[in-house]
């Protein structure tokens, strides 16, 4: 049986640190900023949200922590290393589900990874896929092909794939936005059922104030571009349970506040507020 690999970081120790980074890039016309000095840190077995508006750079900069794009600004360090290229360490989900070649079988899909990056033999890497698929309710469909999945069910592929590497950071980028909106919020259930057995550390990007406040222990607030921190918030009170509630509502409404700048509790929110919980 696979079992998770345990991180050697100490819980005080941020697991992924992200020092005043900014990110830019080049269009036609100009260079523009994505991020300006973005700081946060990341512990283990975080839930670690960016939540902001389109445009504001979070997608940008998930993809500086999967060491794709390099900071013209500060650096990120993952267990104290700086990051300077992608490596197995740092998995990324992206937001389009149909990323599964089709002519491999479910099962080939979650071990190809492990096989080509020569991480386990083929008998090792199938047990480990087979471990993972059975995490995310999928151990019946090993021998299926994409084709016969619907776009939930590939999404969940997607995750085990990733597990499967036993990264230290998992980042997943609007993992449900193409989801309708029943499918989205199963997967946000067995995503934080899979966090509770599993407990890896997770960077979830959204523009959904809901779904952060679902799916977040802690949330990054991005000011619109560029994306500077403009708050974090300490989300563990809410969860699945939570939506509809007086509570969960009022805390969406306090972080659109914060968000765009504009009053909370009768005064205007500054830029640099870094509000611990939220009241």
């Amino acid at each position: 049986m696979a079992t998770v690999t345990a991180l050697k970081s100490a819980p005080d120790t941020p697991l992924l640190e992200v020092d005043g980074v900014s990110l830019e890039y080049r269009t036609p016309a100009r260079v523009v900023r994505a991020t300006h000095q973005v700081s946060l840190n990341v512990f283990e077995a975080d839930r670690f949200v960016l939540l902001g508006a389109s445009g504001c750079g979070k997608s940008t900069l998930l993809k500086a922590m999967a060491g794709f794009i390099a900071p013209v600004e500060g650096e990120i360090r993952i267990a104290g290393r700086k990051v300077t290229q992608p490596g197995p360490d740092r998995i990324v989900v992206f937001q389009e589900f149909d990323q599964l070649p089709p002519w491999k079988t479910v099962l080939d899909n979650v071990a190809f990874p492990l096989l080509a990056s020569r991480t386990l033999g083929k008998q090792e890497a199938h047990e480990r896929a087979l471990h993972y698929l059975d995490k995310v309710g999928l151990s019946a469909f090993a021998k299926a092909y994409p084709n016969t999945l619907s776009g939930g069910m590939k999404q969940r592929v997607a995750i085990a794939r990733a597990l499967a590497m036993q990264p230290k950071v998992l980042l997943m980028d609007e993992p449900f936005a193409a989801l309708d909106a029943l499918t989205r919020r199963k997967m946000q259930e067995e995503l934080l059922a899979l966090w509770d057995e599993v407990r890896f550390t997770l960077v979830f990007v959204t523009h959904s104030i809901e779904e952060a406040l679902v799916v977040g222990n802690r949330i990054g607030l991005l000011s619109p571009h560029p994306g500077r921190v403009r708050a974090e918030i300490n989300s563990h009170d809410f969860g699945m349970h939570s939506q509809g509630g007086a509570e969960f509502q009022a805390a969406a409404q306090r972080i659109h506040r914060l968000l765009f700048n504009e009053e909370v509790d009768g005064s205007p929110t500054p830029a640099n507020e870094l509000p611990r919980k939220i009241a």
